[in-house]
């Protein structure tokens, strides 16, 4: 997995080299490709924006993302970061990129894989309910709407075995950085029984919480310092006891999610 590559071809700004992006991915996707990685999955804010974005720019800058991620040999997948919809609506996203096996058309999903159940969430809707839309939004008002509630609960009760939750803003904690309804969302998960872990983004600097035996992890971004060596990506390996070793690259950080002891 990776996160907040912010790919533009712009200039850095403070600690974001935007520019570097499309190497650290080219970087990524070939050690997945060497380790053999089941699946690939970026958690949100895929590409970026000129300081005065032009829709044409924006639209390359996300093409171009694309397709150093489709050199992975595997399946692929998105989850929906704000800055994916700062000139874009979710739509045109969604048609330039590809998840592998999913509806071209769905914002969140889920899926199986080696007897595991996998579910991405799209927490870009406001406070109102409406979905983020080609800027207009607070990227601080982010939430699960009714709607999404309603699935998630449904495909956790449906789920067939342990359980891993990928979204891009943050569900342990509350302030401008968290979905505002995370209290909502954990219990959801808390409740099922089934959820092993919640692997995030959004927050540069990365981050690690345990919140009634769920792990939540915080992937650090991508675009923050020059490439090569200011890069982050990591290999995540699910054991049969649900045991979680990550594996960090570069500046992740590599972590032991062990499972809660029985009671």
């Amino acid at each position: 997995m990776f996160t907040d590559v912010h790919y533009a071809n712009r200039d850095p700004q403070g600690s974001r080299h935007y520019r570097d992006s499309i190497g650290k991915i080219t970087e990524c996707v070939q050690v997945m490709n060497d380790q053999h990685a089941h699946f690939l999955i970026e958690l949100g804010d895929f590409k970026d924006q000129d300081q005065s974005p032009e829709p044409a720019s924006t639209l390359e800058y996300l093409v171009t993302a694309e397709k150093a991620f489709a050199a992975f040999q595997g399946p692929r997948y998105h989850v929906l970061g704000n800055h994916d919809m700062d000139s874009l609506s979710k739509g045109q996203f969604l048609s330039l990129t590809q998840n592998t096996g999913i509806d071209p058309k769905s914002t969140y999903y889920s899926f199986d894989h080696h007897n595991l159940h996998f579910i991405v969430l799209d927490a870009n809707f406001t406070s109102q309910g409406a979905p983020y839309d080609c800027g207009n939004f607070d990227w601080s008002d982010a939430n699960l709407p009714p709607a999404q509630l309603d699935w998630l609960r449904h495909d956790l009760a449906t789920a067939p075995g342990p359980t891993i939750v990928f979204t891009h803003q943050l569900l342990d904690g509350a302030g401008a950085m968290y979905v505002k309804n995370a209290p909502a969302v954990r219990k959801l998960l808390e409740n099922s029984g089934k959820v092993l872990a919640v692997f995030q983004g959004h927050h540069h600097q990365g981050d690690y919480n345990m919140i009634q035996h769920i792990h939540y992890y915080t992937l650090k971004a991508v675009v923050e310092g020059p490439a090569p060596d200011n890069n982050a990506y990591a290999i995540v390996d699910v054991f049969p006891d649900n045991r979680i070793t990550v594996a960090g690259y570069r500046n992740a950080v590599s972590r032991q999610l062990n499972p809660p002891p029985a009671s």
